[in-house]
């Protein structure tokens, strides 16, 4: 049985701490509502999507030899995820994401990637040992990338030859990280996968709309700019055209995950061989049985 890779995921490999109630939120309320701890992460989520499109995605990240890092990996190994490239510290604890979610959607979250931030390049060094490229040898298949690197570290991905034939994905992983994917848009490398309000962010500037934002993201430099509006039309926009769809309608009961499931749907389309159009559509379905509960946790 072969252990190469369909897809690397390179990013945040974490637990997921995730309050959700029924009940609409503001600061400081105090409601009744269930607290679960799930496999997750940026790099994760798009992993284990990949999974169930019948893909076998590799991990790169930093998990800790700790005992909720050995948990993670057992989990991440059920799920059909190749663990074995992962970089395993001694001394750097496993990382975890907590969120609190309403009726009204994500009230907070808190993103606690330290190990990863200071395991910086030691993650990517089965590409350069041969394990899975090296400079002479390059990865040149599909690469999901997700903003919670740093930035030093997404600019060496940008340019490094072992990465140099790669189809790369990448996501910011939060508005708050959008500024970190600034490199691949100035060289016009690889597809943005964004929000609206990462969109904006990106391009210093407020968007109505998903095809305005993925056309400006390509005035400003962007390869290929996918952009999600929530329950409006979302756009995927090349120099070819600017191609949009909307939605599904759903009760939303979730949205920690949402952009990631959409993200691992599309591209999975994509190397099924669909068109743009077809992978759209997919992708925008796919979030929305995610959002709605229909796909489990």
């Amino acid at each position: 049985m072969t252990t190469r890779p369909d897809i690397l995921c390179i990013g945040s490999v974490l637990w997921d701490v995730i309050g959700r109630s029924a009940s609409t939120m503001r600061q400081g309320s105090d409601v009744p509502g269930r607290i679960t701890r799930l496999p997750g992460g940026v790099a994760l989520n798009i992993a284990m999507t990949l999974t169930r499109f019948g893909l076998r995605p590799g991990l790169l990240s930093a998990v800790g030899r700790d005992a909720e890092g050995e948990d993670l990996v057992r989990a991440c190994d059920r799920l059909g995820c190749l663990t074995c490239d992962l970089y395993r510290s001694d001394d750097l604890p496993t990382d975890v994401y907590m969120a609190v979610e309403g009726a009204n959607g994500l009230i907070a979250a808190i993103a606690d990637a330290h190990s990863l931030e200071q395991a910086g390049a030691r993650i990517l060094a089965p590409l350069r040992d041969g394990r899975l490229g090296s400079d002479a040898a390059p990865w040149a298949g599909p690469v999901a990338l997700d903003g919670n690197l740093t930035t030093a570290l997404l600019e060496e991905i940008l340019h490094m030859p072992a990465l140099a034939a790669a189809d790369l994905r990448i996501a910011p992983a939060s508005p708050g990280k959008a500024d970190r994917l600034l490199p691949f848009l100035r060289a016009g490398r690889g597809a943005l996968y964004v929000n609206l309000e990462e969109a904006g962010l990106l391009c210093q500037h407020d968007f109505a709309t998903a095809p305005e934002a993925a056309q400006a993201l390509l005035a400003r430099g962007a390869a290929r700019a996918v952009v999600t509006a929530g329950g409006a039309p979302a756009a995927d926009a090349t120099p070819e055209g600017v191609l949009t769809e909307s939605p599904p309608e759903v009760l939303v009961t979730r949205v920690t995950g949402a952009g990631d499931t959409f993200m691992a749907a599309h591209v999975a389309a994509e190397l099924r061989g669909e068109d743009r159009a077809a992978a759209l559509h997919r992708a925008l379905q796919a979030a929305a049985a995610y959002v709605s509960g229909d796909i489990p946790s």
